[in-house]
């Protein structure tokens, strides 16, 4: 579990293409200080394990590789970068588990006195998972959305954003890793529950008689 608050920014050192997976290398500092092997570290917010403090290697996946931005990676890329959240310390965040929903396309991005505004692009059932005022994790990054449409959100990038991520060097085009929040999913997930041959069992007649309307 992470808190969408980057430790540090990495290089990407080293890309090895399997089949249909990658090894990726990624040189860092802060966050090798305190790490051991098979610790899961949030890489532009996809949970990755490592596989190799000294060379600072992680796995990816086929299914990882296929629904994520990761594949995109180049040598001399540079990544957004997360350990694990520690049990006891602030939670300054959101909730964020590394386990990408799907990717974003950067519409338009446009400077708005001290903030950096983006527009970005998605299906129309990402957008529905997204919620006006809530927690979106953007390449690993925890921020709110400011604006939601059908098959589009906004989020709004403050200074010491700008400073500490990636996000400043995206382009118009670009993919984004988006993770929706997951109180709002496991709301989303209740509100739909089915029974077999069945309409949700969460209907506006069932809320009236349980008293919520």
């Amino acid at each position: 579990m992470f808190t969408g608050l980057i430790e540090e920014i990495g290089e990407v050192k080293a890309v090895r293409e399997g089949a249909r997976s990658i090894k990726l290398g990624i040189k860092a500092s802060k966050i090798m200080k305190s790490i051991t092997l098979g610790d899961s570290v949030c890489v532009n917010g996809v949970c990755l394990t490592i596989t190799s403090i000294e060379n600072g290697e992680f796995d990816v996946m086929p299914e990882t590789k296929k629904v994520t931005s990761l594949k995109n990676l180049k040598i001399g890329s540079r990544v957004n970068l997360e350990r694990a959240m520690a049990l006891g310390n602030r939670f300054g965040g959101h909730i964020v588990t590394g386990h990408v929903d799907g990717v974003g396309v950067i519409h338009k991005i446009r400077r708005d006195d001290i903030a950096v505004e983006f527009i970005v692009k998605v299906d129309a059932e990402l957008a529905s998972e997204l919620i006006y005022k809530g927690s979106v994790a953007v390449d690993g990054v925890s921020l709110t959305c400011g604006e939601i449409g059908a098959d589009y959100f906004k989020f709004y990038l403050i200074p010491h954003t700008q400073e500490k991520t990636t996000l400043t060097e995206k382009k118009e085009g670009e993919l984004l890793n988006i993770e929706c929040d997951i109180i709002g999913k496991y709301v989303q997930n209740f509100m739909n529950i089915q029974s077999i041959g069945k309409k949700s069992v969460i209907t506006e007649n069932f809320l009236k008689q349980n008293g919520f309307m």
